[in-house]
């Protein structure tokens, strides 16, 4: 139901009194004890809308990258050393494209905030609320991590193996 559209049960009444939420999503007035009572029909909540393909993607992506930056940090804080390559080369491109998708997530909740006010919608049962908020989470893990390593090491490693790590 669109928002311009509500669902009139009774008369208008002759006060301009503002409407009172009930806990359901319909409204309900009283202007007077002797008035009838009016029911509006509310629109979809924002939580309740079509979520985009973007946000989908957003979300699994989150899902699975802010678990494998964990572990790739614990792994850095603890050897020294980033995950090893995997099998073909598929644990190391798996974290390599994680840091990106939290970055990319970063970014974009960046662009939305500058340009709505506010961070990205929270999505079908506060999932894209909720990688938002872990990808900030591992952002920042990020920094201290890396910062850490740096002080350390003198560096943080490239983004290829090198010999020192799995040689």
């Amino acid at each position: 139901m669109n928002a311009s559209k509500m669902l009139l049960l009774s008369p208008p009444p002759t006060s301009l009194l503002p409407p009172q939420r009930n806990h359901s999503s319909i409204l309900f007035r009283r202007v007077s004890p002797h008035a009838p009572l009016k029911v509006f029909a509310m629109a979809k909540e924002s939580s309740e809308r079509d979520t985009t393909t973007a946000e989908k993607a957003a979300i699994v992506g989150g899902l699975v990258s802010t678990p494998v930056i964990g572990w790739s940090l614990y792994t850095l804080k603890t050897t020294g050393c980033g995950l090893p390559p995997g099998p073909g080369g598929s644990v190391g491109a798996l974290e390599g494209v994680s840091y990106l998708v939290v970055v990319g997530i970063v970014a974009w909740s960046l662009y939305t905030k500058s340009k709505t006010g506010s961070g990205l919608p929270n999505g079908p049962f506060g999932l894209l609320g909720a990688v938002e908020g872990l990808s900030y989470l591992s952002l920042l893990a990020i920094v201290v991590v890396f910062g850490l390593q740096f002080l350390q090491q003198g560096s943080i490693p490239g983004p290829l193996p090198s010999d020192q790590c799995f040689g």
